[in-house]
């Protein structure tokens, strides 16, 4: 690097106990450079970087901030010194407003509005609860409020995971607007194109370690992946073929005209047992509420769906459930009791029922939770508080209790968003094996490049309307891009004649 580094850390280390979170890791970031910092989950990202924003202390190593030993004691100091985080999940007190949560952190109002102008969402209420925020919003909410205070170092922890395409670019674009103004980024993502579109270089993280420092160029997407498994890159390199779904079977879930809300207008689509149908669409097109629907949390305005040909009406998630017709959300937390352990949190289904309740069956309990901790490779190391796990492993405690429990149907939201690569390599196959077993799934994914991975058939919604389906293998990234955004092919020629007609003739 030409220029002095704006920030130094050398041989960074974090011990809890007998357990080391964090071996020995370095970076350095220059003025004006987009730096990622990638990895698995459970490599040691989190508490490198709650480290250098103040969170916690390392047990050893040293960081520097402009030349000048920099003892960061608490997320203020690291403020004070220029680097600012927007972490993973909305930082925003659910219970106040936005104009509120912004007089917390004393944001500039007029920089803070521009800056939620130039990611694309200028009309957001600032009296509104935050958490009336779709979660999107709350994420473009902190960013904005986080370049409001002028950084020297933003530092952005999967800050694209729960957002739609277009706000994706919105946000990329900021990013790049940043070097220019001499302002460093570090990036923390599992998405290679956008790490290809605005990281200058990549520092690879594995088993608590730095492994790899190496510029973005062509192509070296492999070789990062490699840096990041190690010897368990053979596991994660396979053949992948979806199963064929035969025509003959009855669906399991039929979805009839269903509307909820303002968002959710008229949706149809049928699900078979043994099939994955991915459901693809941009932030705010129904999806959410389709979701809250199937799966007993808000009642349907109109239609409605049924379940092997008997129509249902949930009254509660429990009825659901009982259906055999269960949920994983996209945000884990929502799931999890994070204070409690692995087993407890597997086993919640077991119990219930009042019919279920008295003396536990341990042994019996403990045989269907460690097959299912078997089953997903969950790292069960640190099992007394599911909080002390990697993201990729708590996303996989929230699937394994349905897996233990035994289920028909399972709604899985975005549920490999913010987790590395291992583990979606993971995951993808799990819900074949699912459906392979006579499982149906119905798998929203805010990745497109996701359903020729998984799916057999996809749904694309569009306004709250169904507005193109088909096979896997047909669903390439462009062709779902371009319904997402209600363009449909006739539509994509009808255009490109439109603009060959309007050429000048030579």
């Amino acid at each position: 690097m030409a220029a002095s580094p704006i920030l130094s850390a050398r041989h960074v280390a974090k011990n809890y106990g007998a357990v080391a979170a964090l071996k020995d890791a370095s970076l350095d970031v220059a003025p004006g450079e987009v730096i990622a910092l990638l990895g698995a989950n459970g490599a040691g990202k989190s508490t490198l970087v709650k480290i250098l924003t103040g969170a916690i202390s390392p047990s050893a190593g040293e960081i520097t901030i402009r030349g000048n030993r920099f003892n960061v004691s608490s997320p203020a100091d690291a403020r004070r010194a220029g680097l600012v985080p927007v972490y993973q999940e909305p930082s925003l007190i659910p219970d106040l407003n936005i104009l509120d949560n912004l007089k917390l952190g004393s944001t500039p109002l007029e920089a803070f509005r521009h800056w939620l102008s130039e990611l694309g969402v200028p009309d957001v209420d600032l009296i509104e609860l935050a958490r009336h925020q779709p979660l999107a919003v709350q994420r473009v909410i902190d960013l904005a409020r986080a370049l409001a205070s002028e950084p020297a170092i933003l530092l952005l922890d999967e800050m694209t995971a729960a957002l739609p395409a277009d706000l994706v670019d919105r946000v990329l674009d900021v990013v790049k607007q940043q070097k220019p103004l001499g302002r460093s980024v570090i990036y923390i993502s599992h998405r290679f194109p956008e790490i290809a579109a605005v990281c200058d270089r990549a520092m690879v993280l594995r088993d608590g370690k730095t492994v790899g420092d190496l510029p973005i160029t062509p192509g070296v997407e492999e070789e990062i992946v490699e840096l990041m498994l190690g010897d368990a890159i053979k596991a994660t390199k396979r053949a992948f073929a979806t199963a064929t779904v035969s025509e003959a079977l009855k669906p399991r879930l039929e979805v009839s005209h269903l509307s909820a809300g303002s968002k959710l207008t008229d949706v149809s689509f049928d699900l078979r047992a043994g099939e994955v149908l991915g459901v693809v669409a941009l932030e705010g097109q129904g999806q959410d509420e389709l979701f809250e629907v199937l799966a007993g949390m808000t009642p349907p305005d109109g239609g409605g769906f049924s379940i092997d040909g008997t129509p249902c009406r949930f009254k509660h998630p429990a009825d659901a459930i009982a259906a055999g017709h269960v949920y994983v959300p996209g945000d884990r937390a929502e799931a999890l009791l994070m204070q409690r352990s692995v087993r407890e949190n597997i086993a919640i289904p077991f119990h219930t029922r009042p019919s279920q309740w008295g003396l536990i069956d341990m042994a019996a309990e403990k045989a269907k939770v460690d097959a299912a901790i078997d089953r997903l490779q969950i790292d069960t190391r640190a099992q007394g508080e599911v909080q002390r796990l990697s993201g990729g492993n708590q996303q996989k405690v929230t699937i394994a209790r349905w897996v233990a429990m035994g289920i028909e149907t399972i709604l899985c939201f975005d549920p490999t968003r913010g987790i590395d690569v291992r583990t979606k390599h993971q995951i993808y196959p799990l819900l074949r094996e699912l459906a392979a077993q006579g499982s149906s799934v119905l798998f929203y994914t805010s990745e497109l490049a996701e359903v020729q991975l998984a799916c057999d058939r996809v749904v694309v919604i569009f306004n709250g309307k169904v507005v193109d389906q088909m096979d896997a293998e047909h669903a390439d990234e462009p062709t779902l891009m371009r319904a997402a955004y209600g363009l449909t092919a006739d539509d994509a020629l009808q255009q490109a004649a439109q603009a060959s007609a309007s050429e000048p003739v030579v």
